[in-house]
């Protein structure tokens, strides 16, 4: 199976990151595509980070059964901070018979070249890349024959927006799936 990784606090998913990638299992060849939470960015410290189980809950429900997405827990058993090529290693061990392309923004190939080991990456990897409003390619990689490049309908729209939006006390509606607002209503998370 071929299978998209899409690498993420997810704090929270929003209606963003599932047109995205609803966008690469239908134009790419890709059988699904995996939500990889991360539990700890090595990128980002953020104190506003919800626990990791309740941001796989949310994303669980944001999927809502669709078939051709998994929400999956797989980095919550690796050493922390998180890093790509560790869960890379760890999933061609334990899925094999799969194939595994991770899927970024471009915002993210611009910095790839600082990634741990991005070399051991490219070398196992084809990377898919979503152009973003603001970003240019890295020039060192924009080329590499590793990396696909994708021109894919996005909302300007970030988890830090979101999360502003509620701390302001405004709606999100429309921002993330309802089932997802409700949640965050009901548990009153990022107040």
């Amino acid at each position: 199976m071929k299978i998209g990784l899409f690498f993420g606090s997810f704090n929270p998913v929003h209606t963003g990151h599932l047109l995205i990638a609803n966008y690469f299992v239908q134009f790419t060849g890709l059988d699904k595509i995996w939500f990889i939470i991360s539990p700890q960015n090595p990128f980002k410290i953020n104190d506003e980070l919800l626990e990791e189980n309740t941001r796989l809950h949310l994303m669980r429900l944001a999927i809502n059964g669709d078939e051709r997405f998994v929400a999956s827990d797989f980095e919550f058993r690796l050493s922390r901070p998180s890093y790509t090529v560790n869960t890379l290693q760890e999933l061609r061990k334990s899925f094999p018979d799969d194939t595994f392309i991770p899927i970024i923004g471009g915002d993210n190939l611009q910095s790839f070249h600082l990634w741990k080991e991005y070399e051991t990456i490219l070398h196992h990897h084809e990377v898919y890349v979503y152009r973003r409003a603001g970003f240019h390619e890295n020039p060192l990689l924009a080329n590499h024959p590793q990396i696909k490049i994708f021109e894919v309908p996005l909302l300007n729209i970030s988890s830090t927006y979101v999360r502003e939006m509620l701390q302001a006390g405004k709606s999100i509606k429309y921002m993330v799936p309802q089932v997802v607002e409700e949640f965050i209503a009901m548990k009153g998370l990022y107040k």
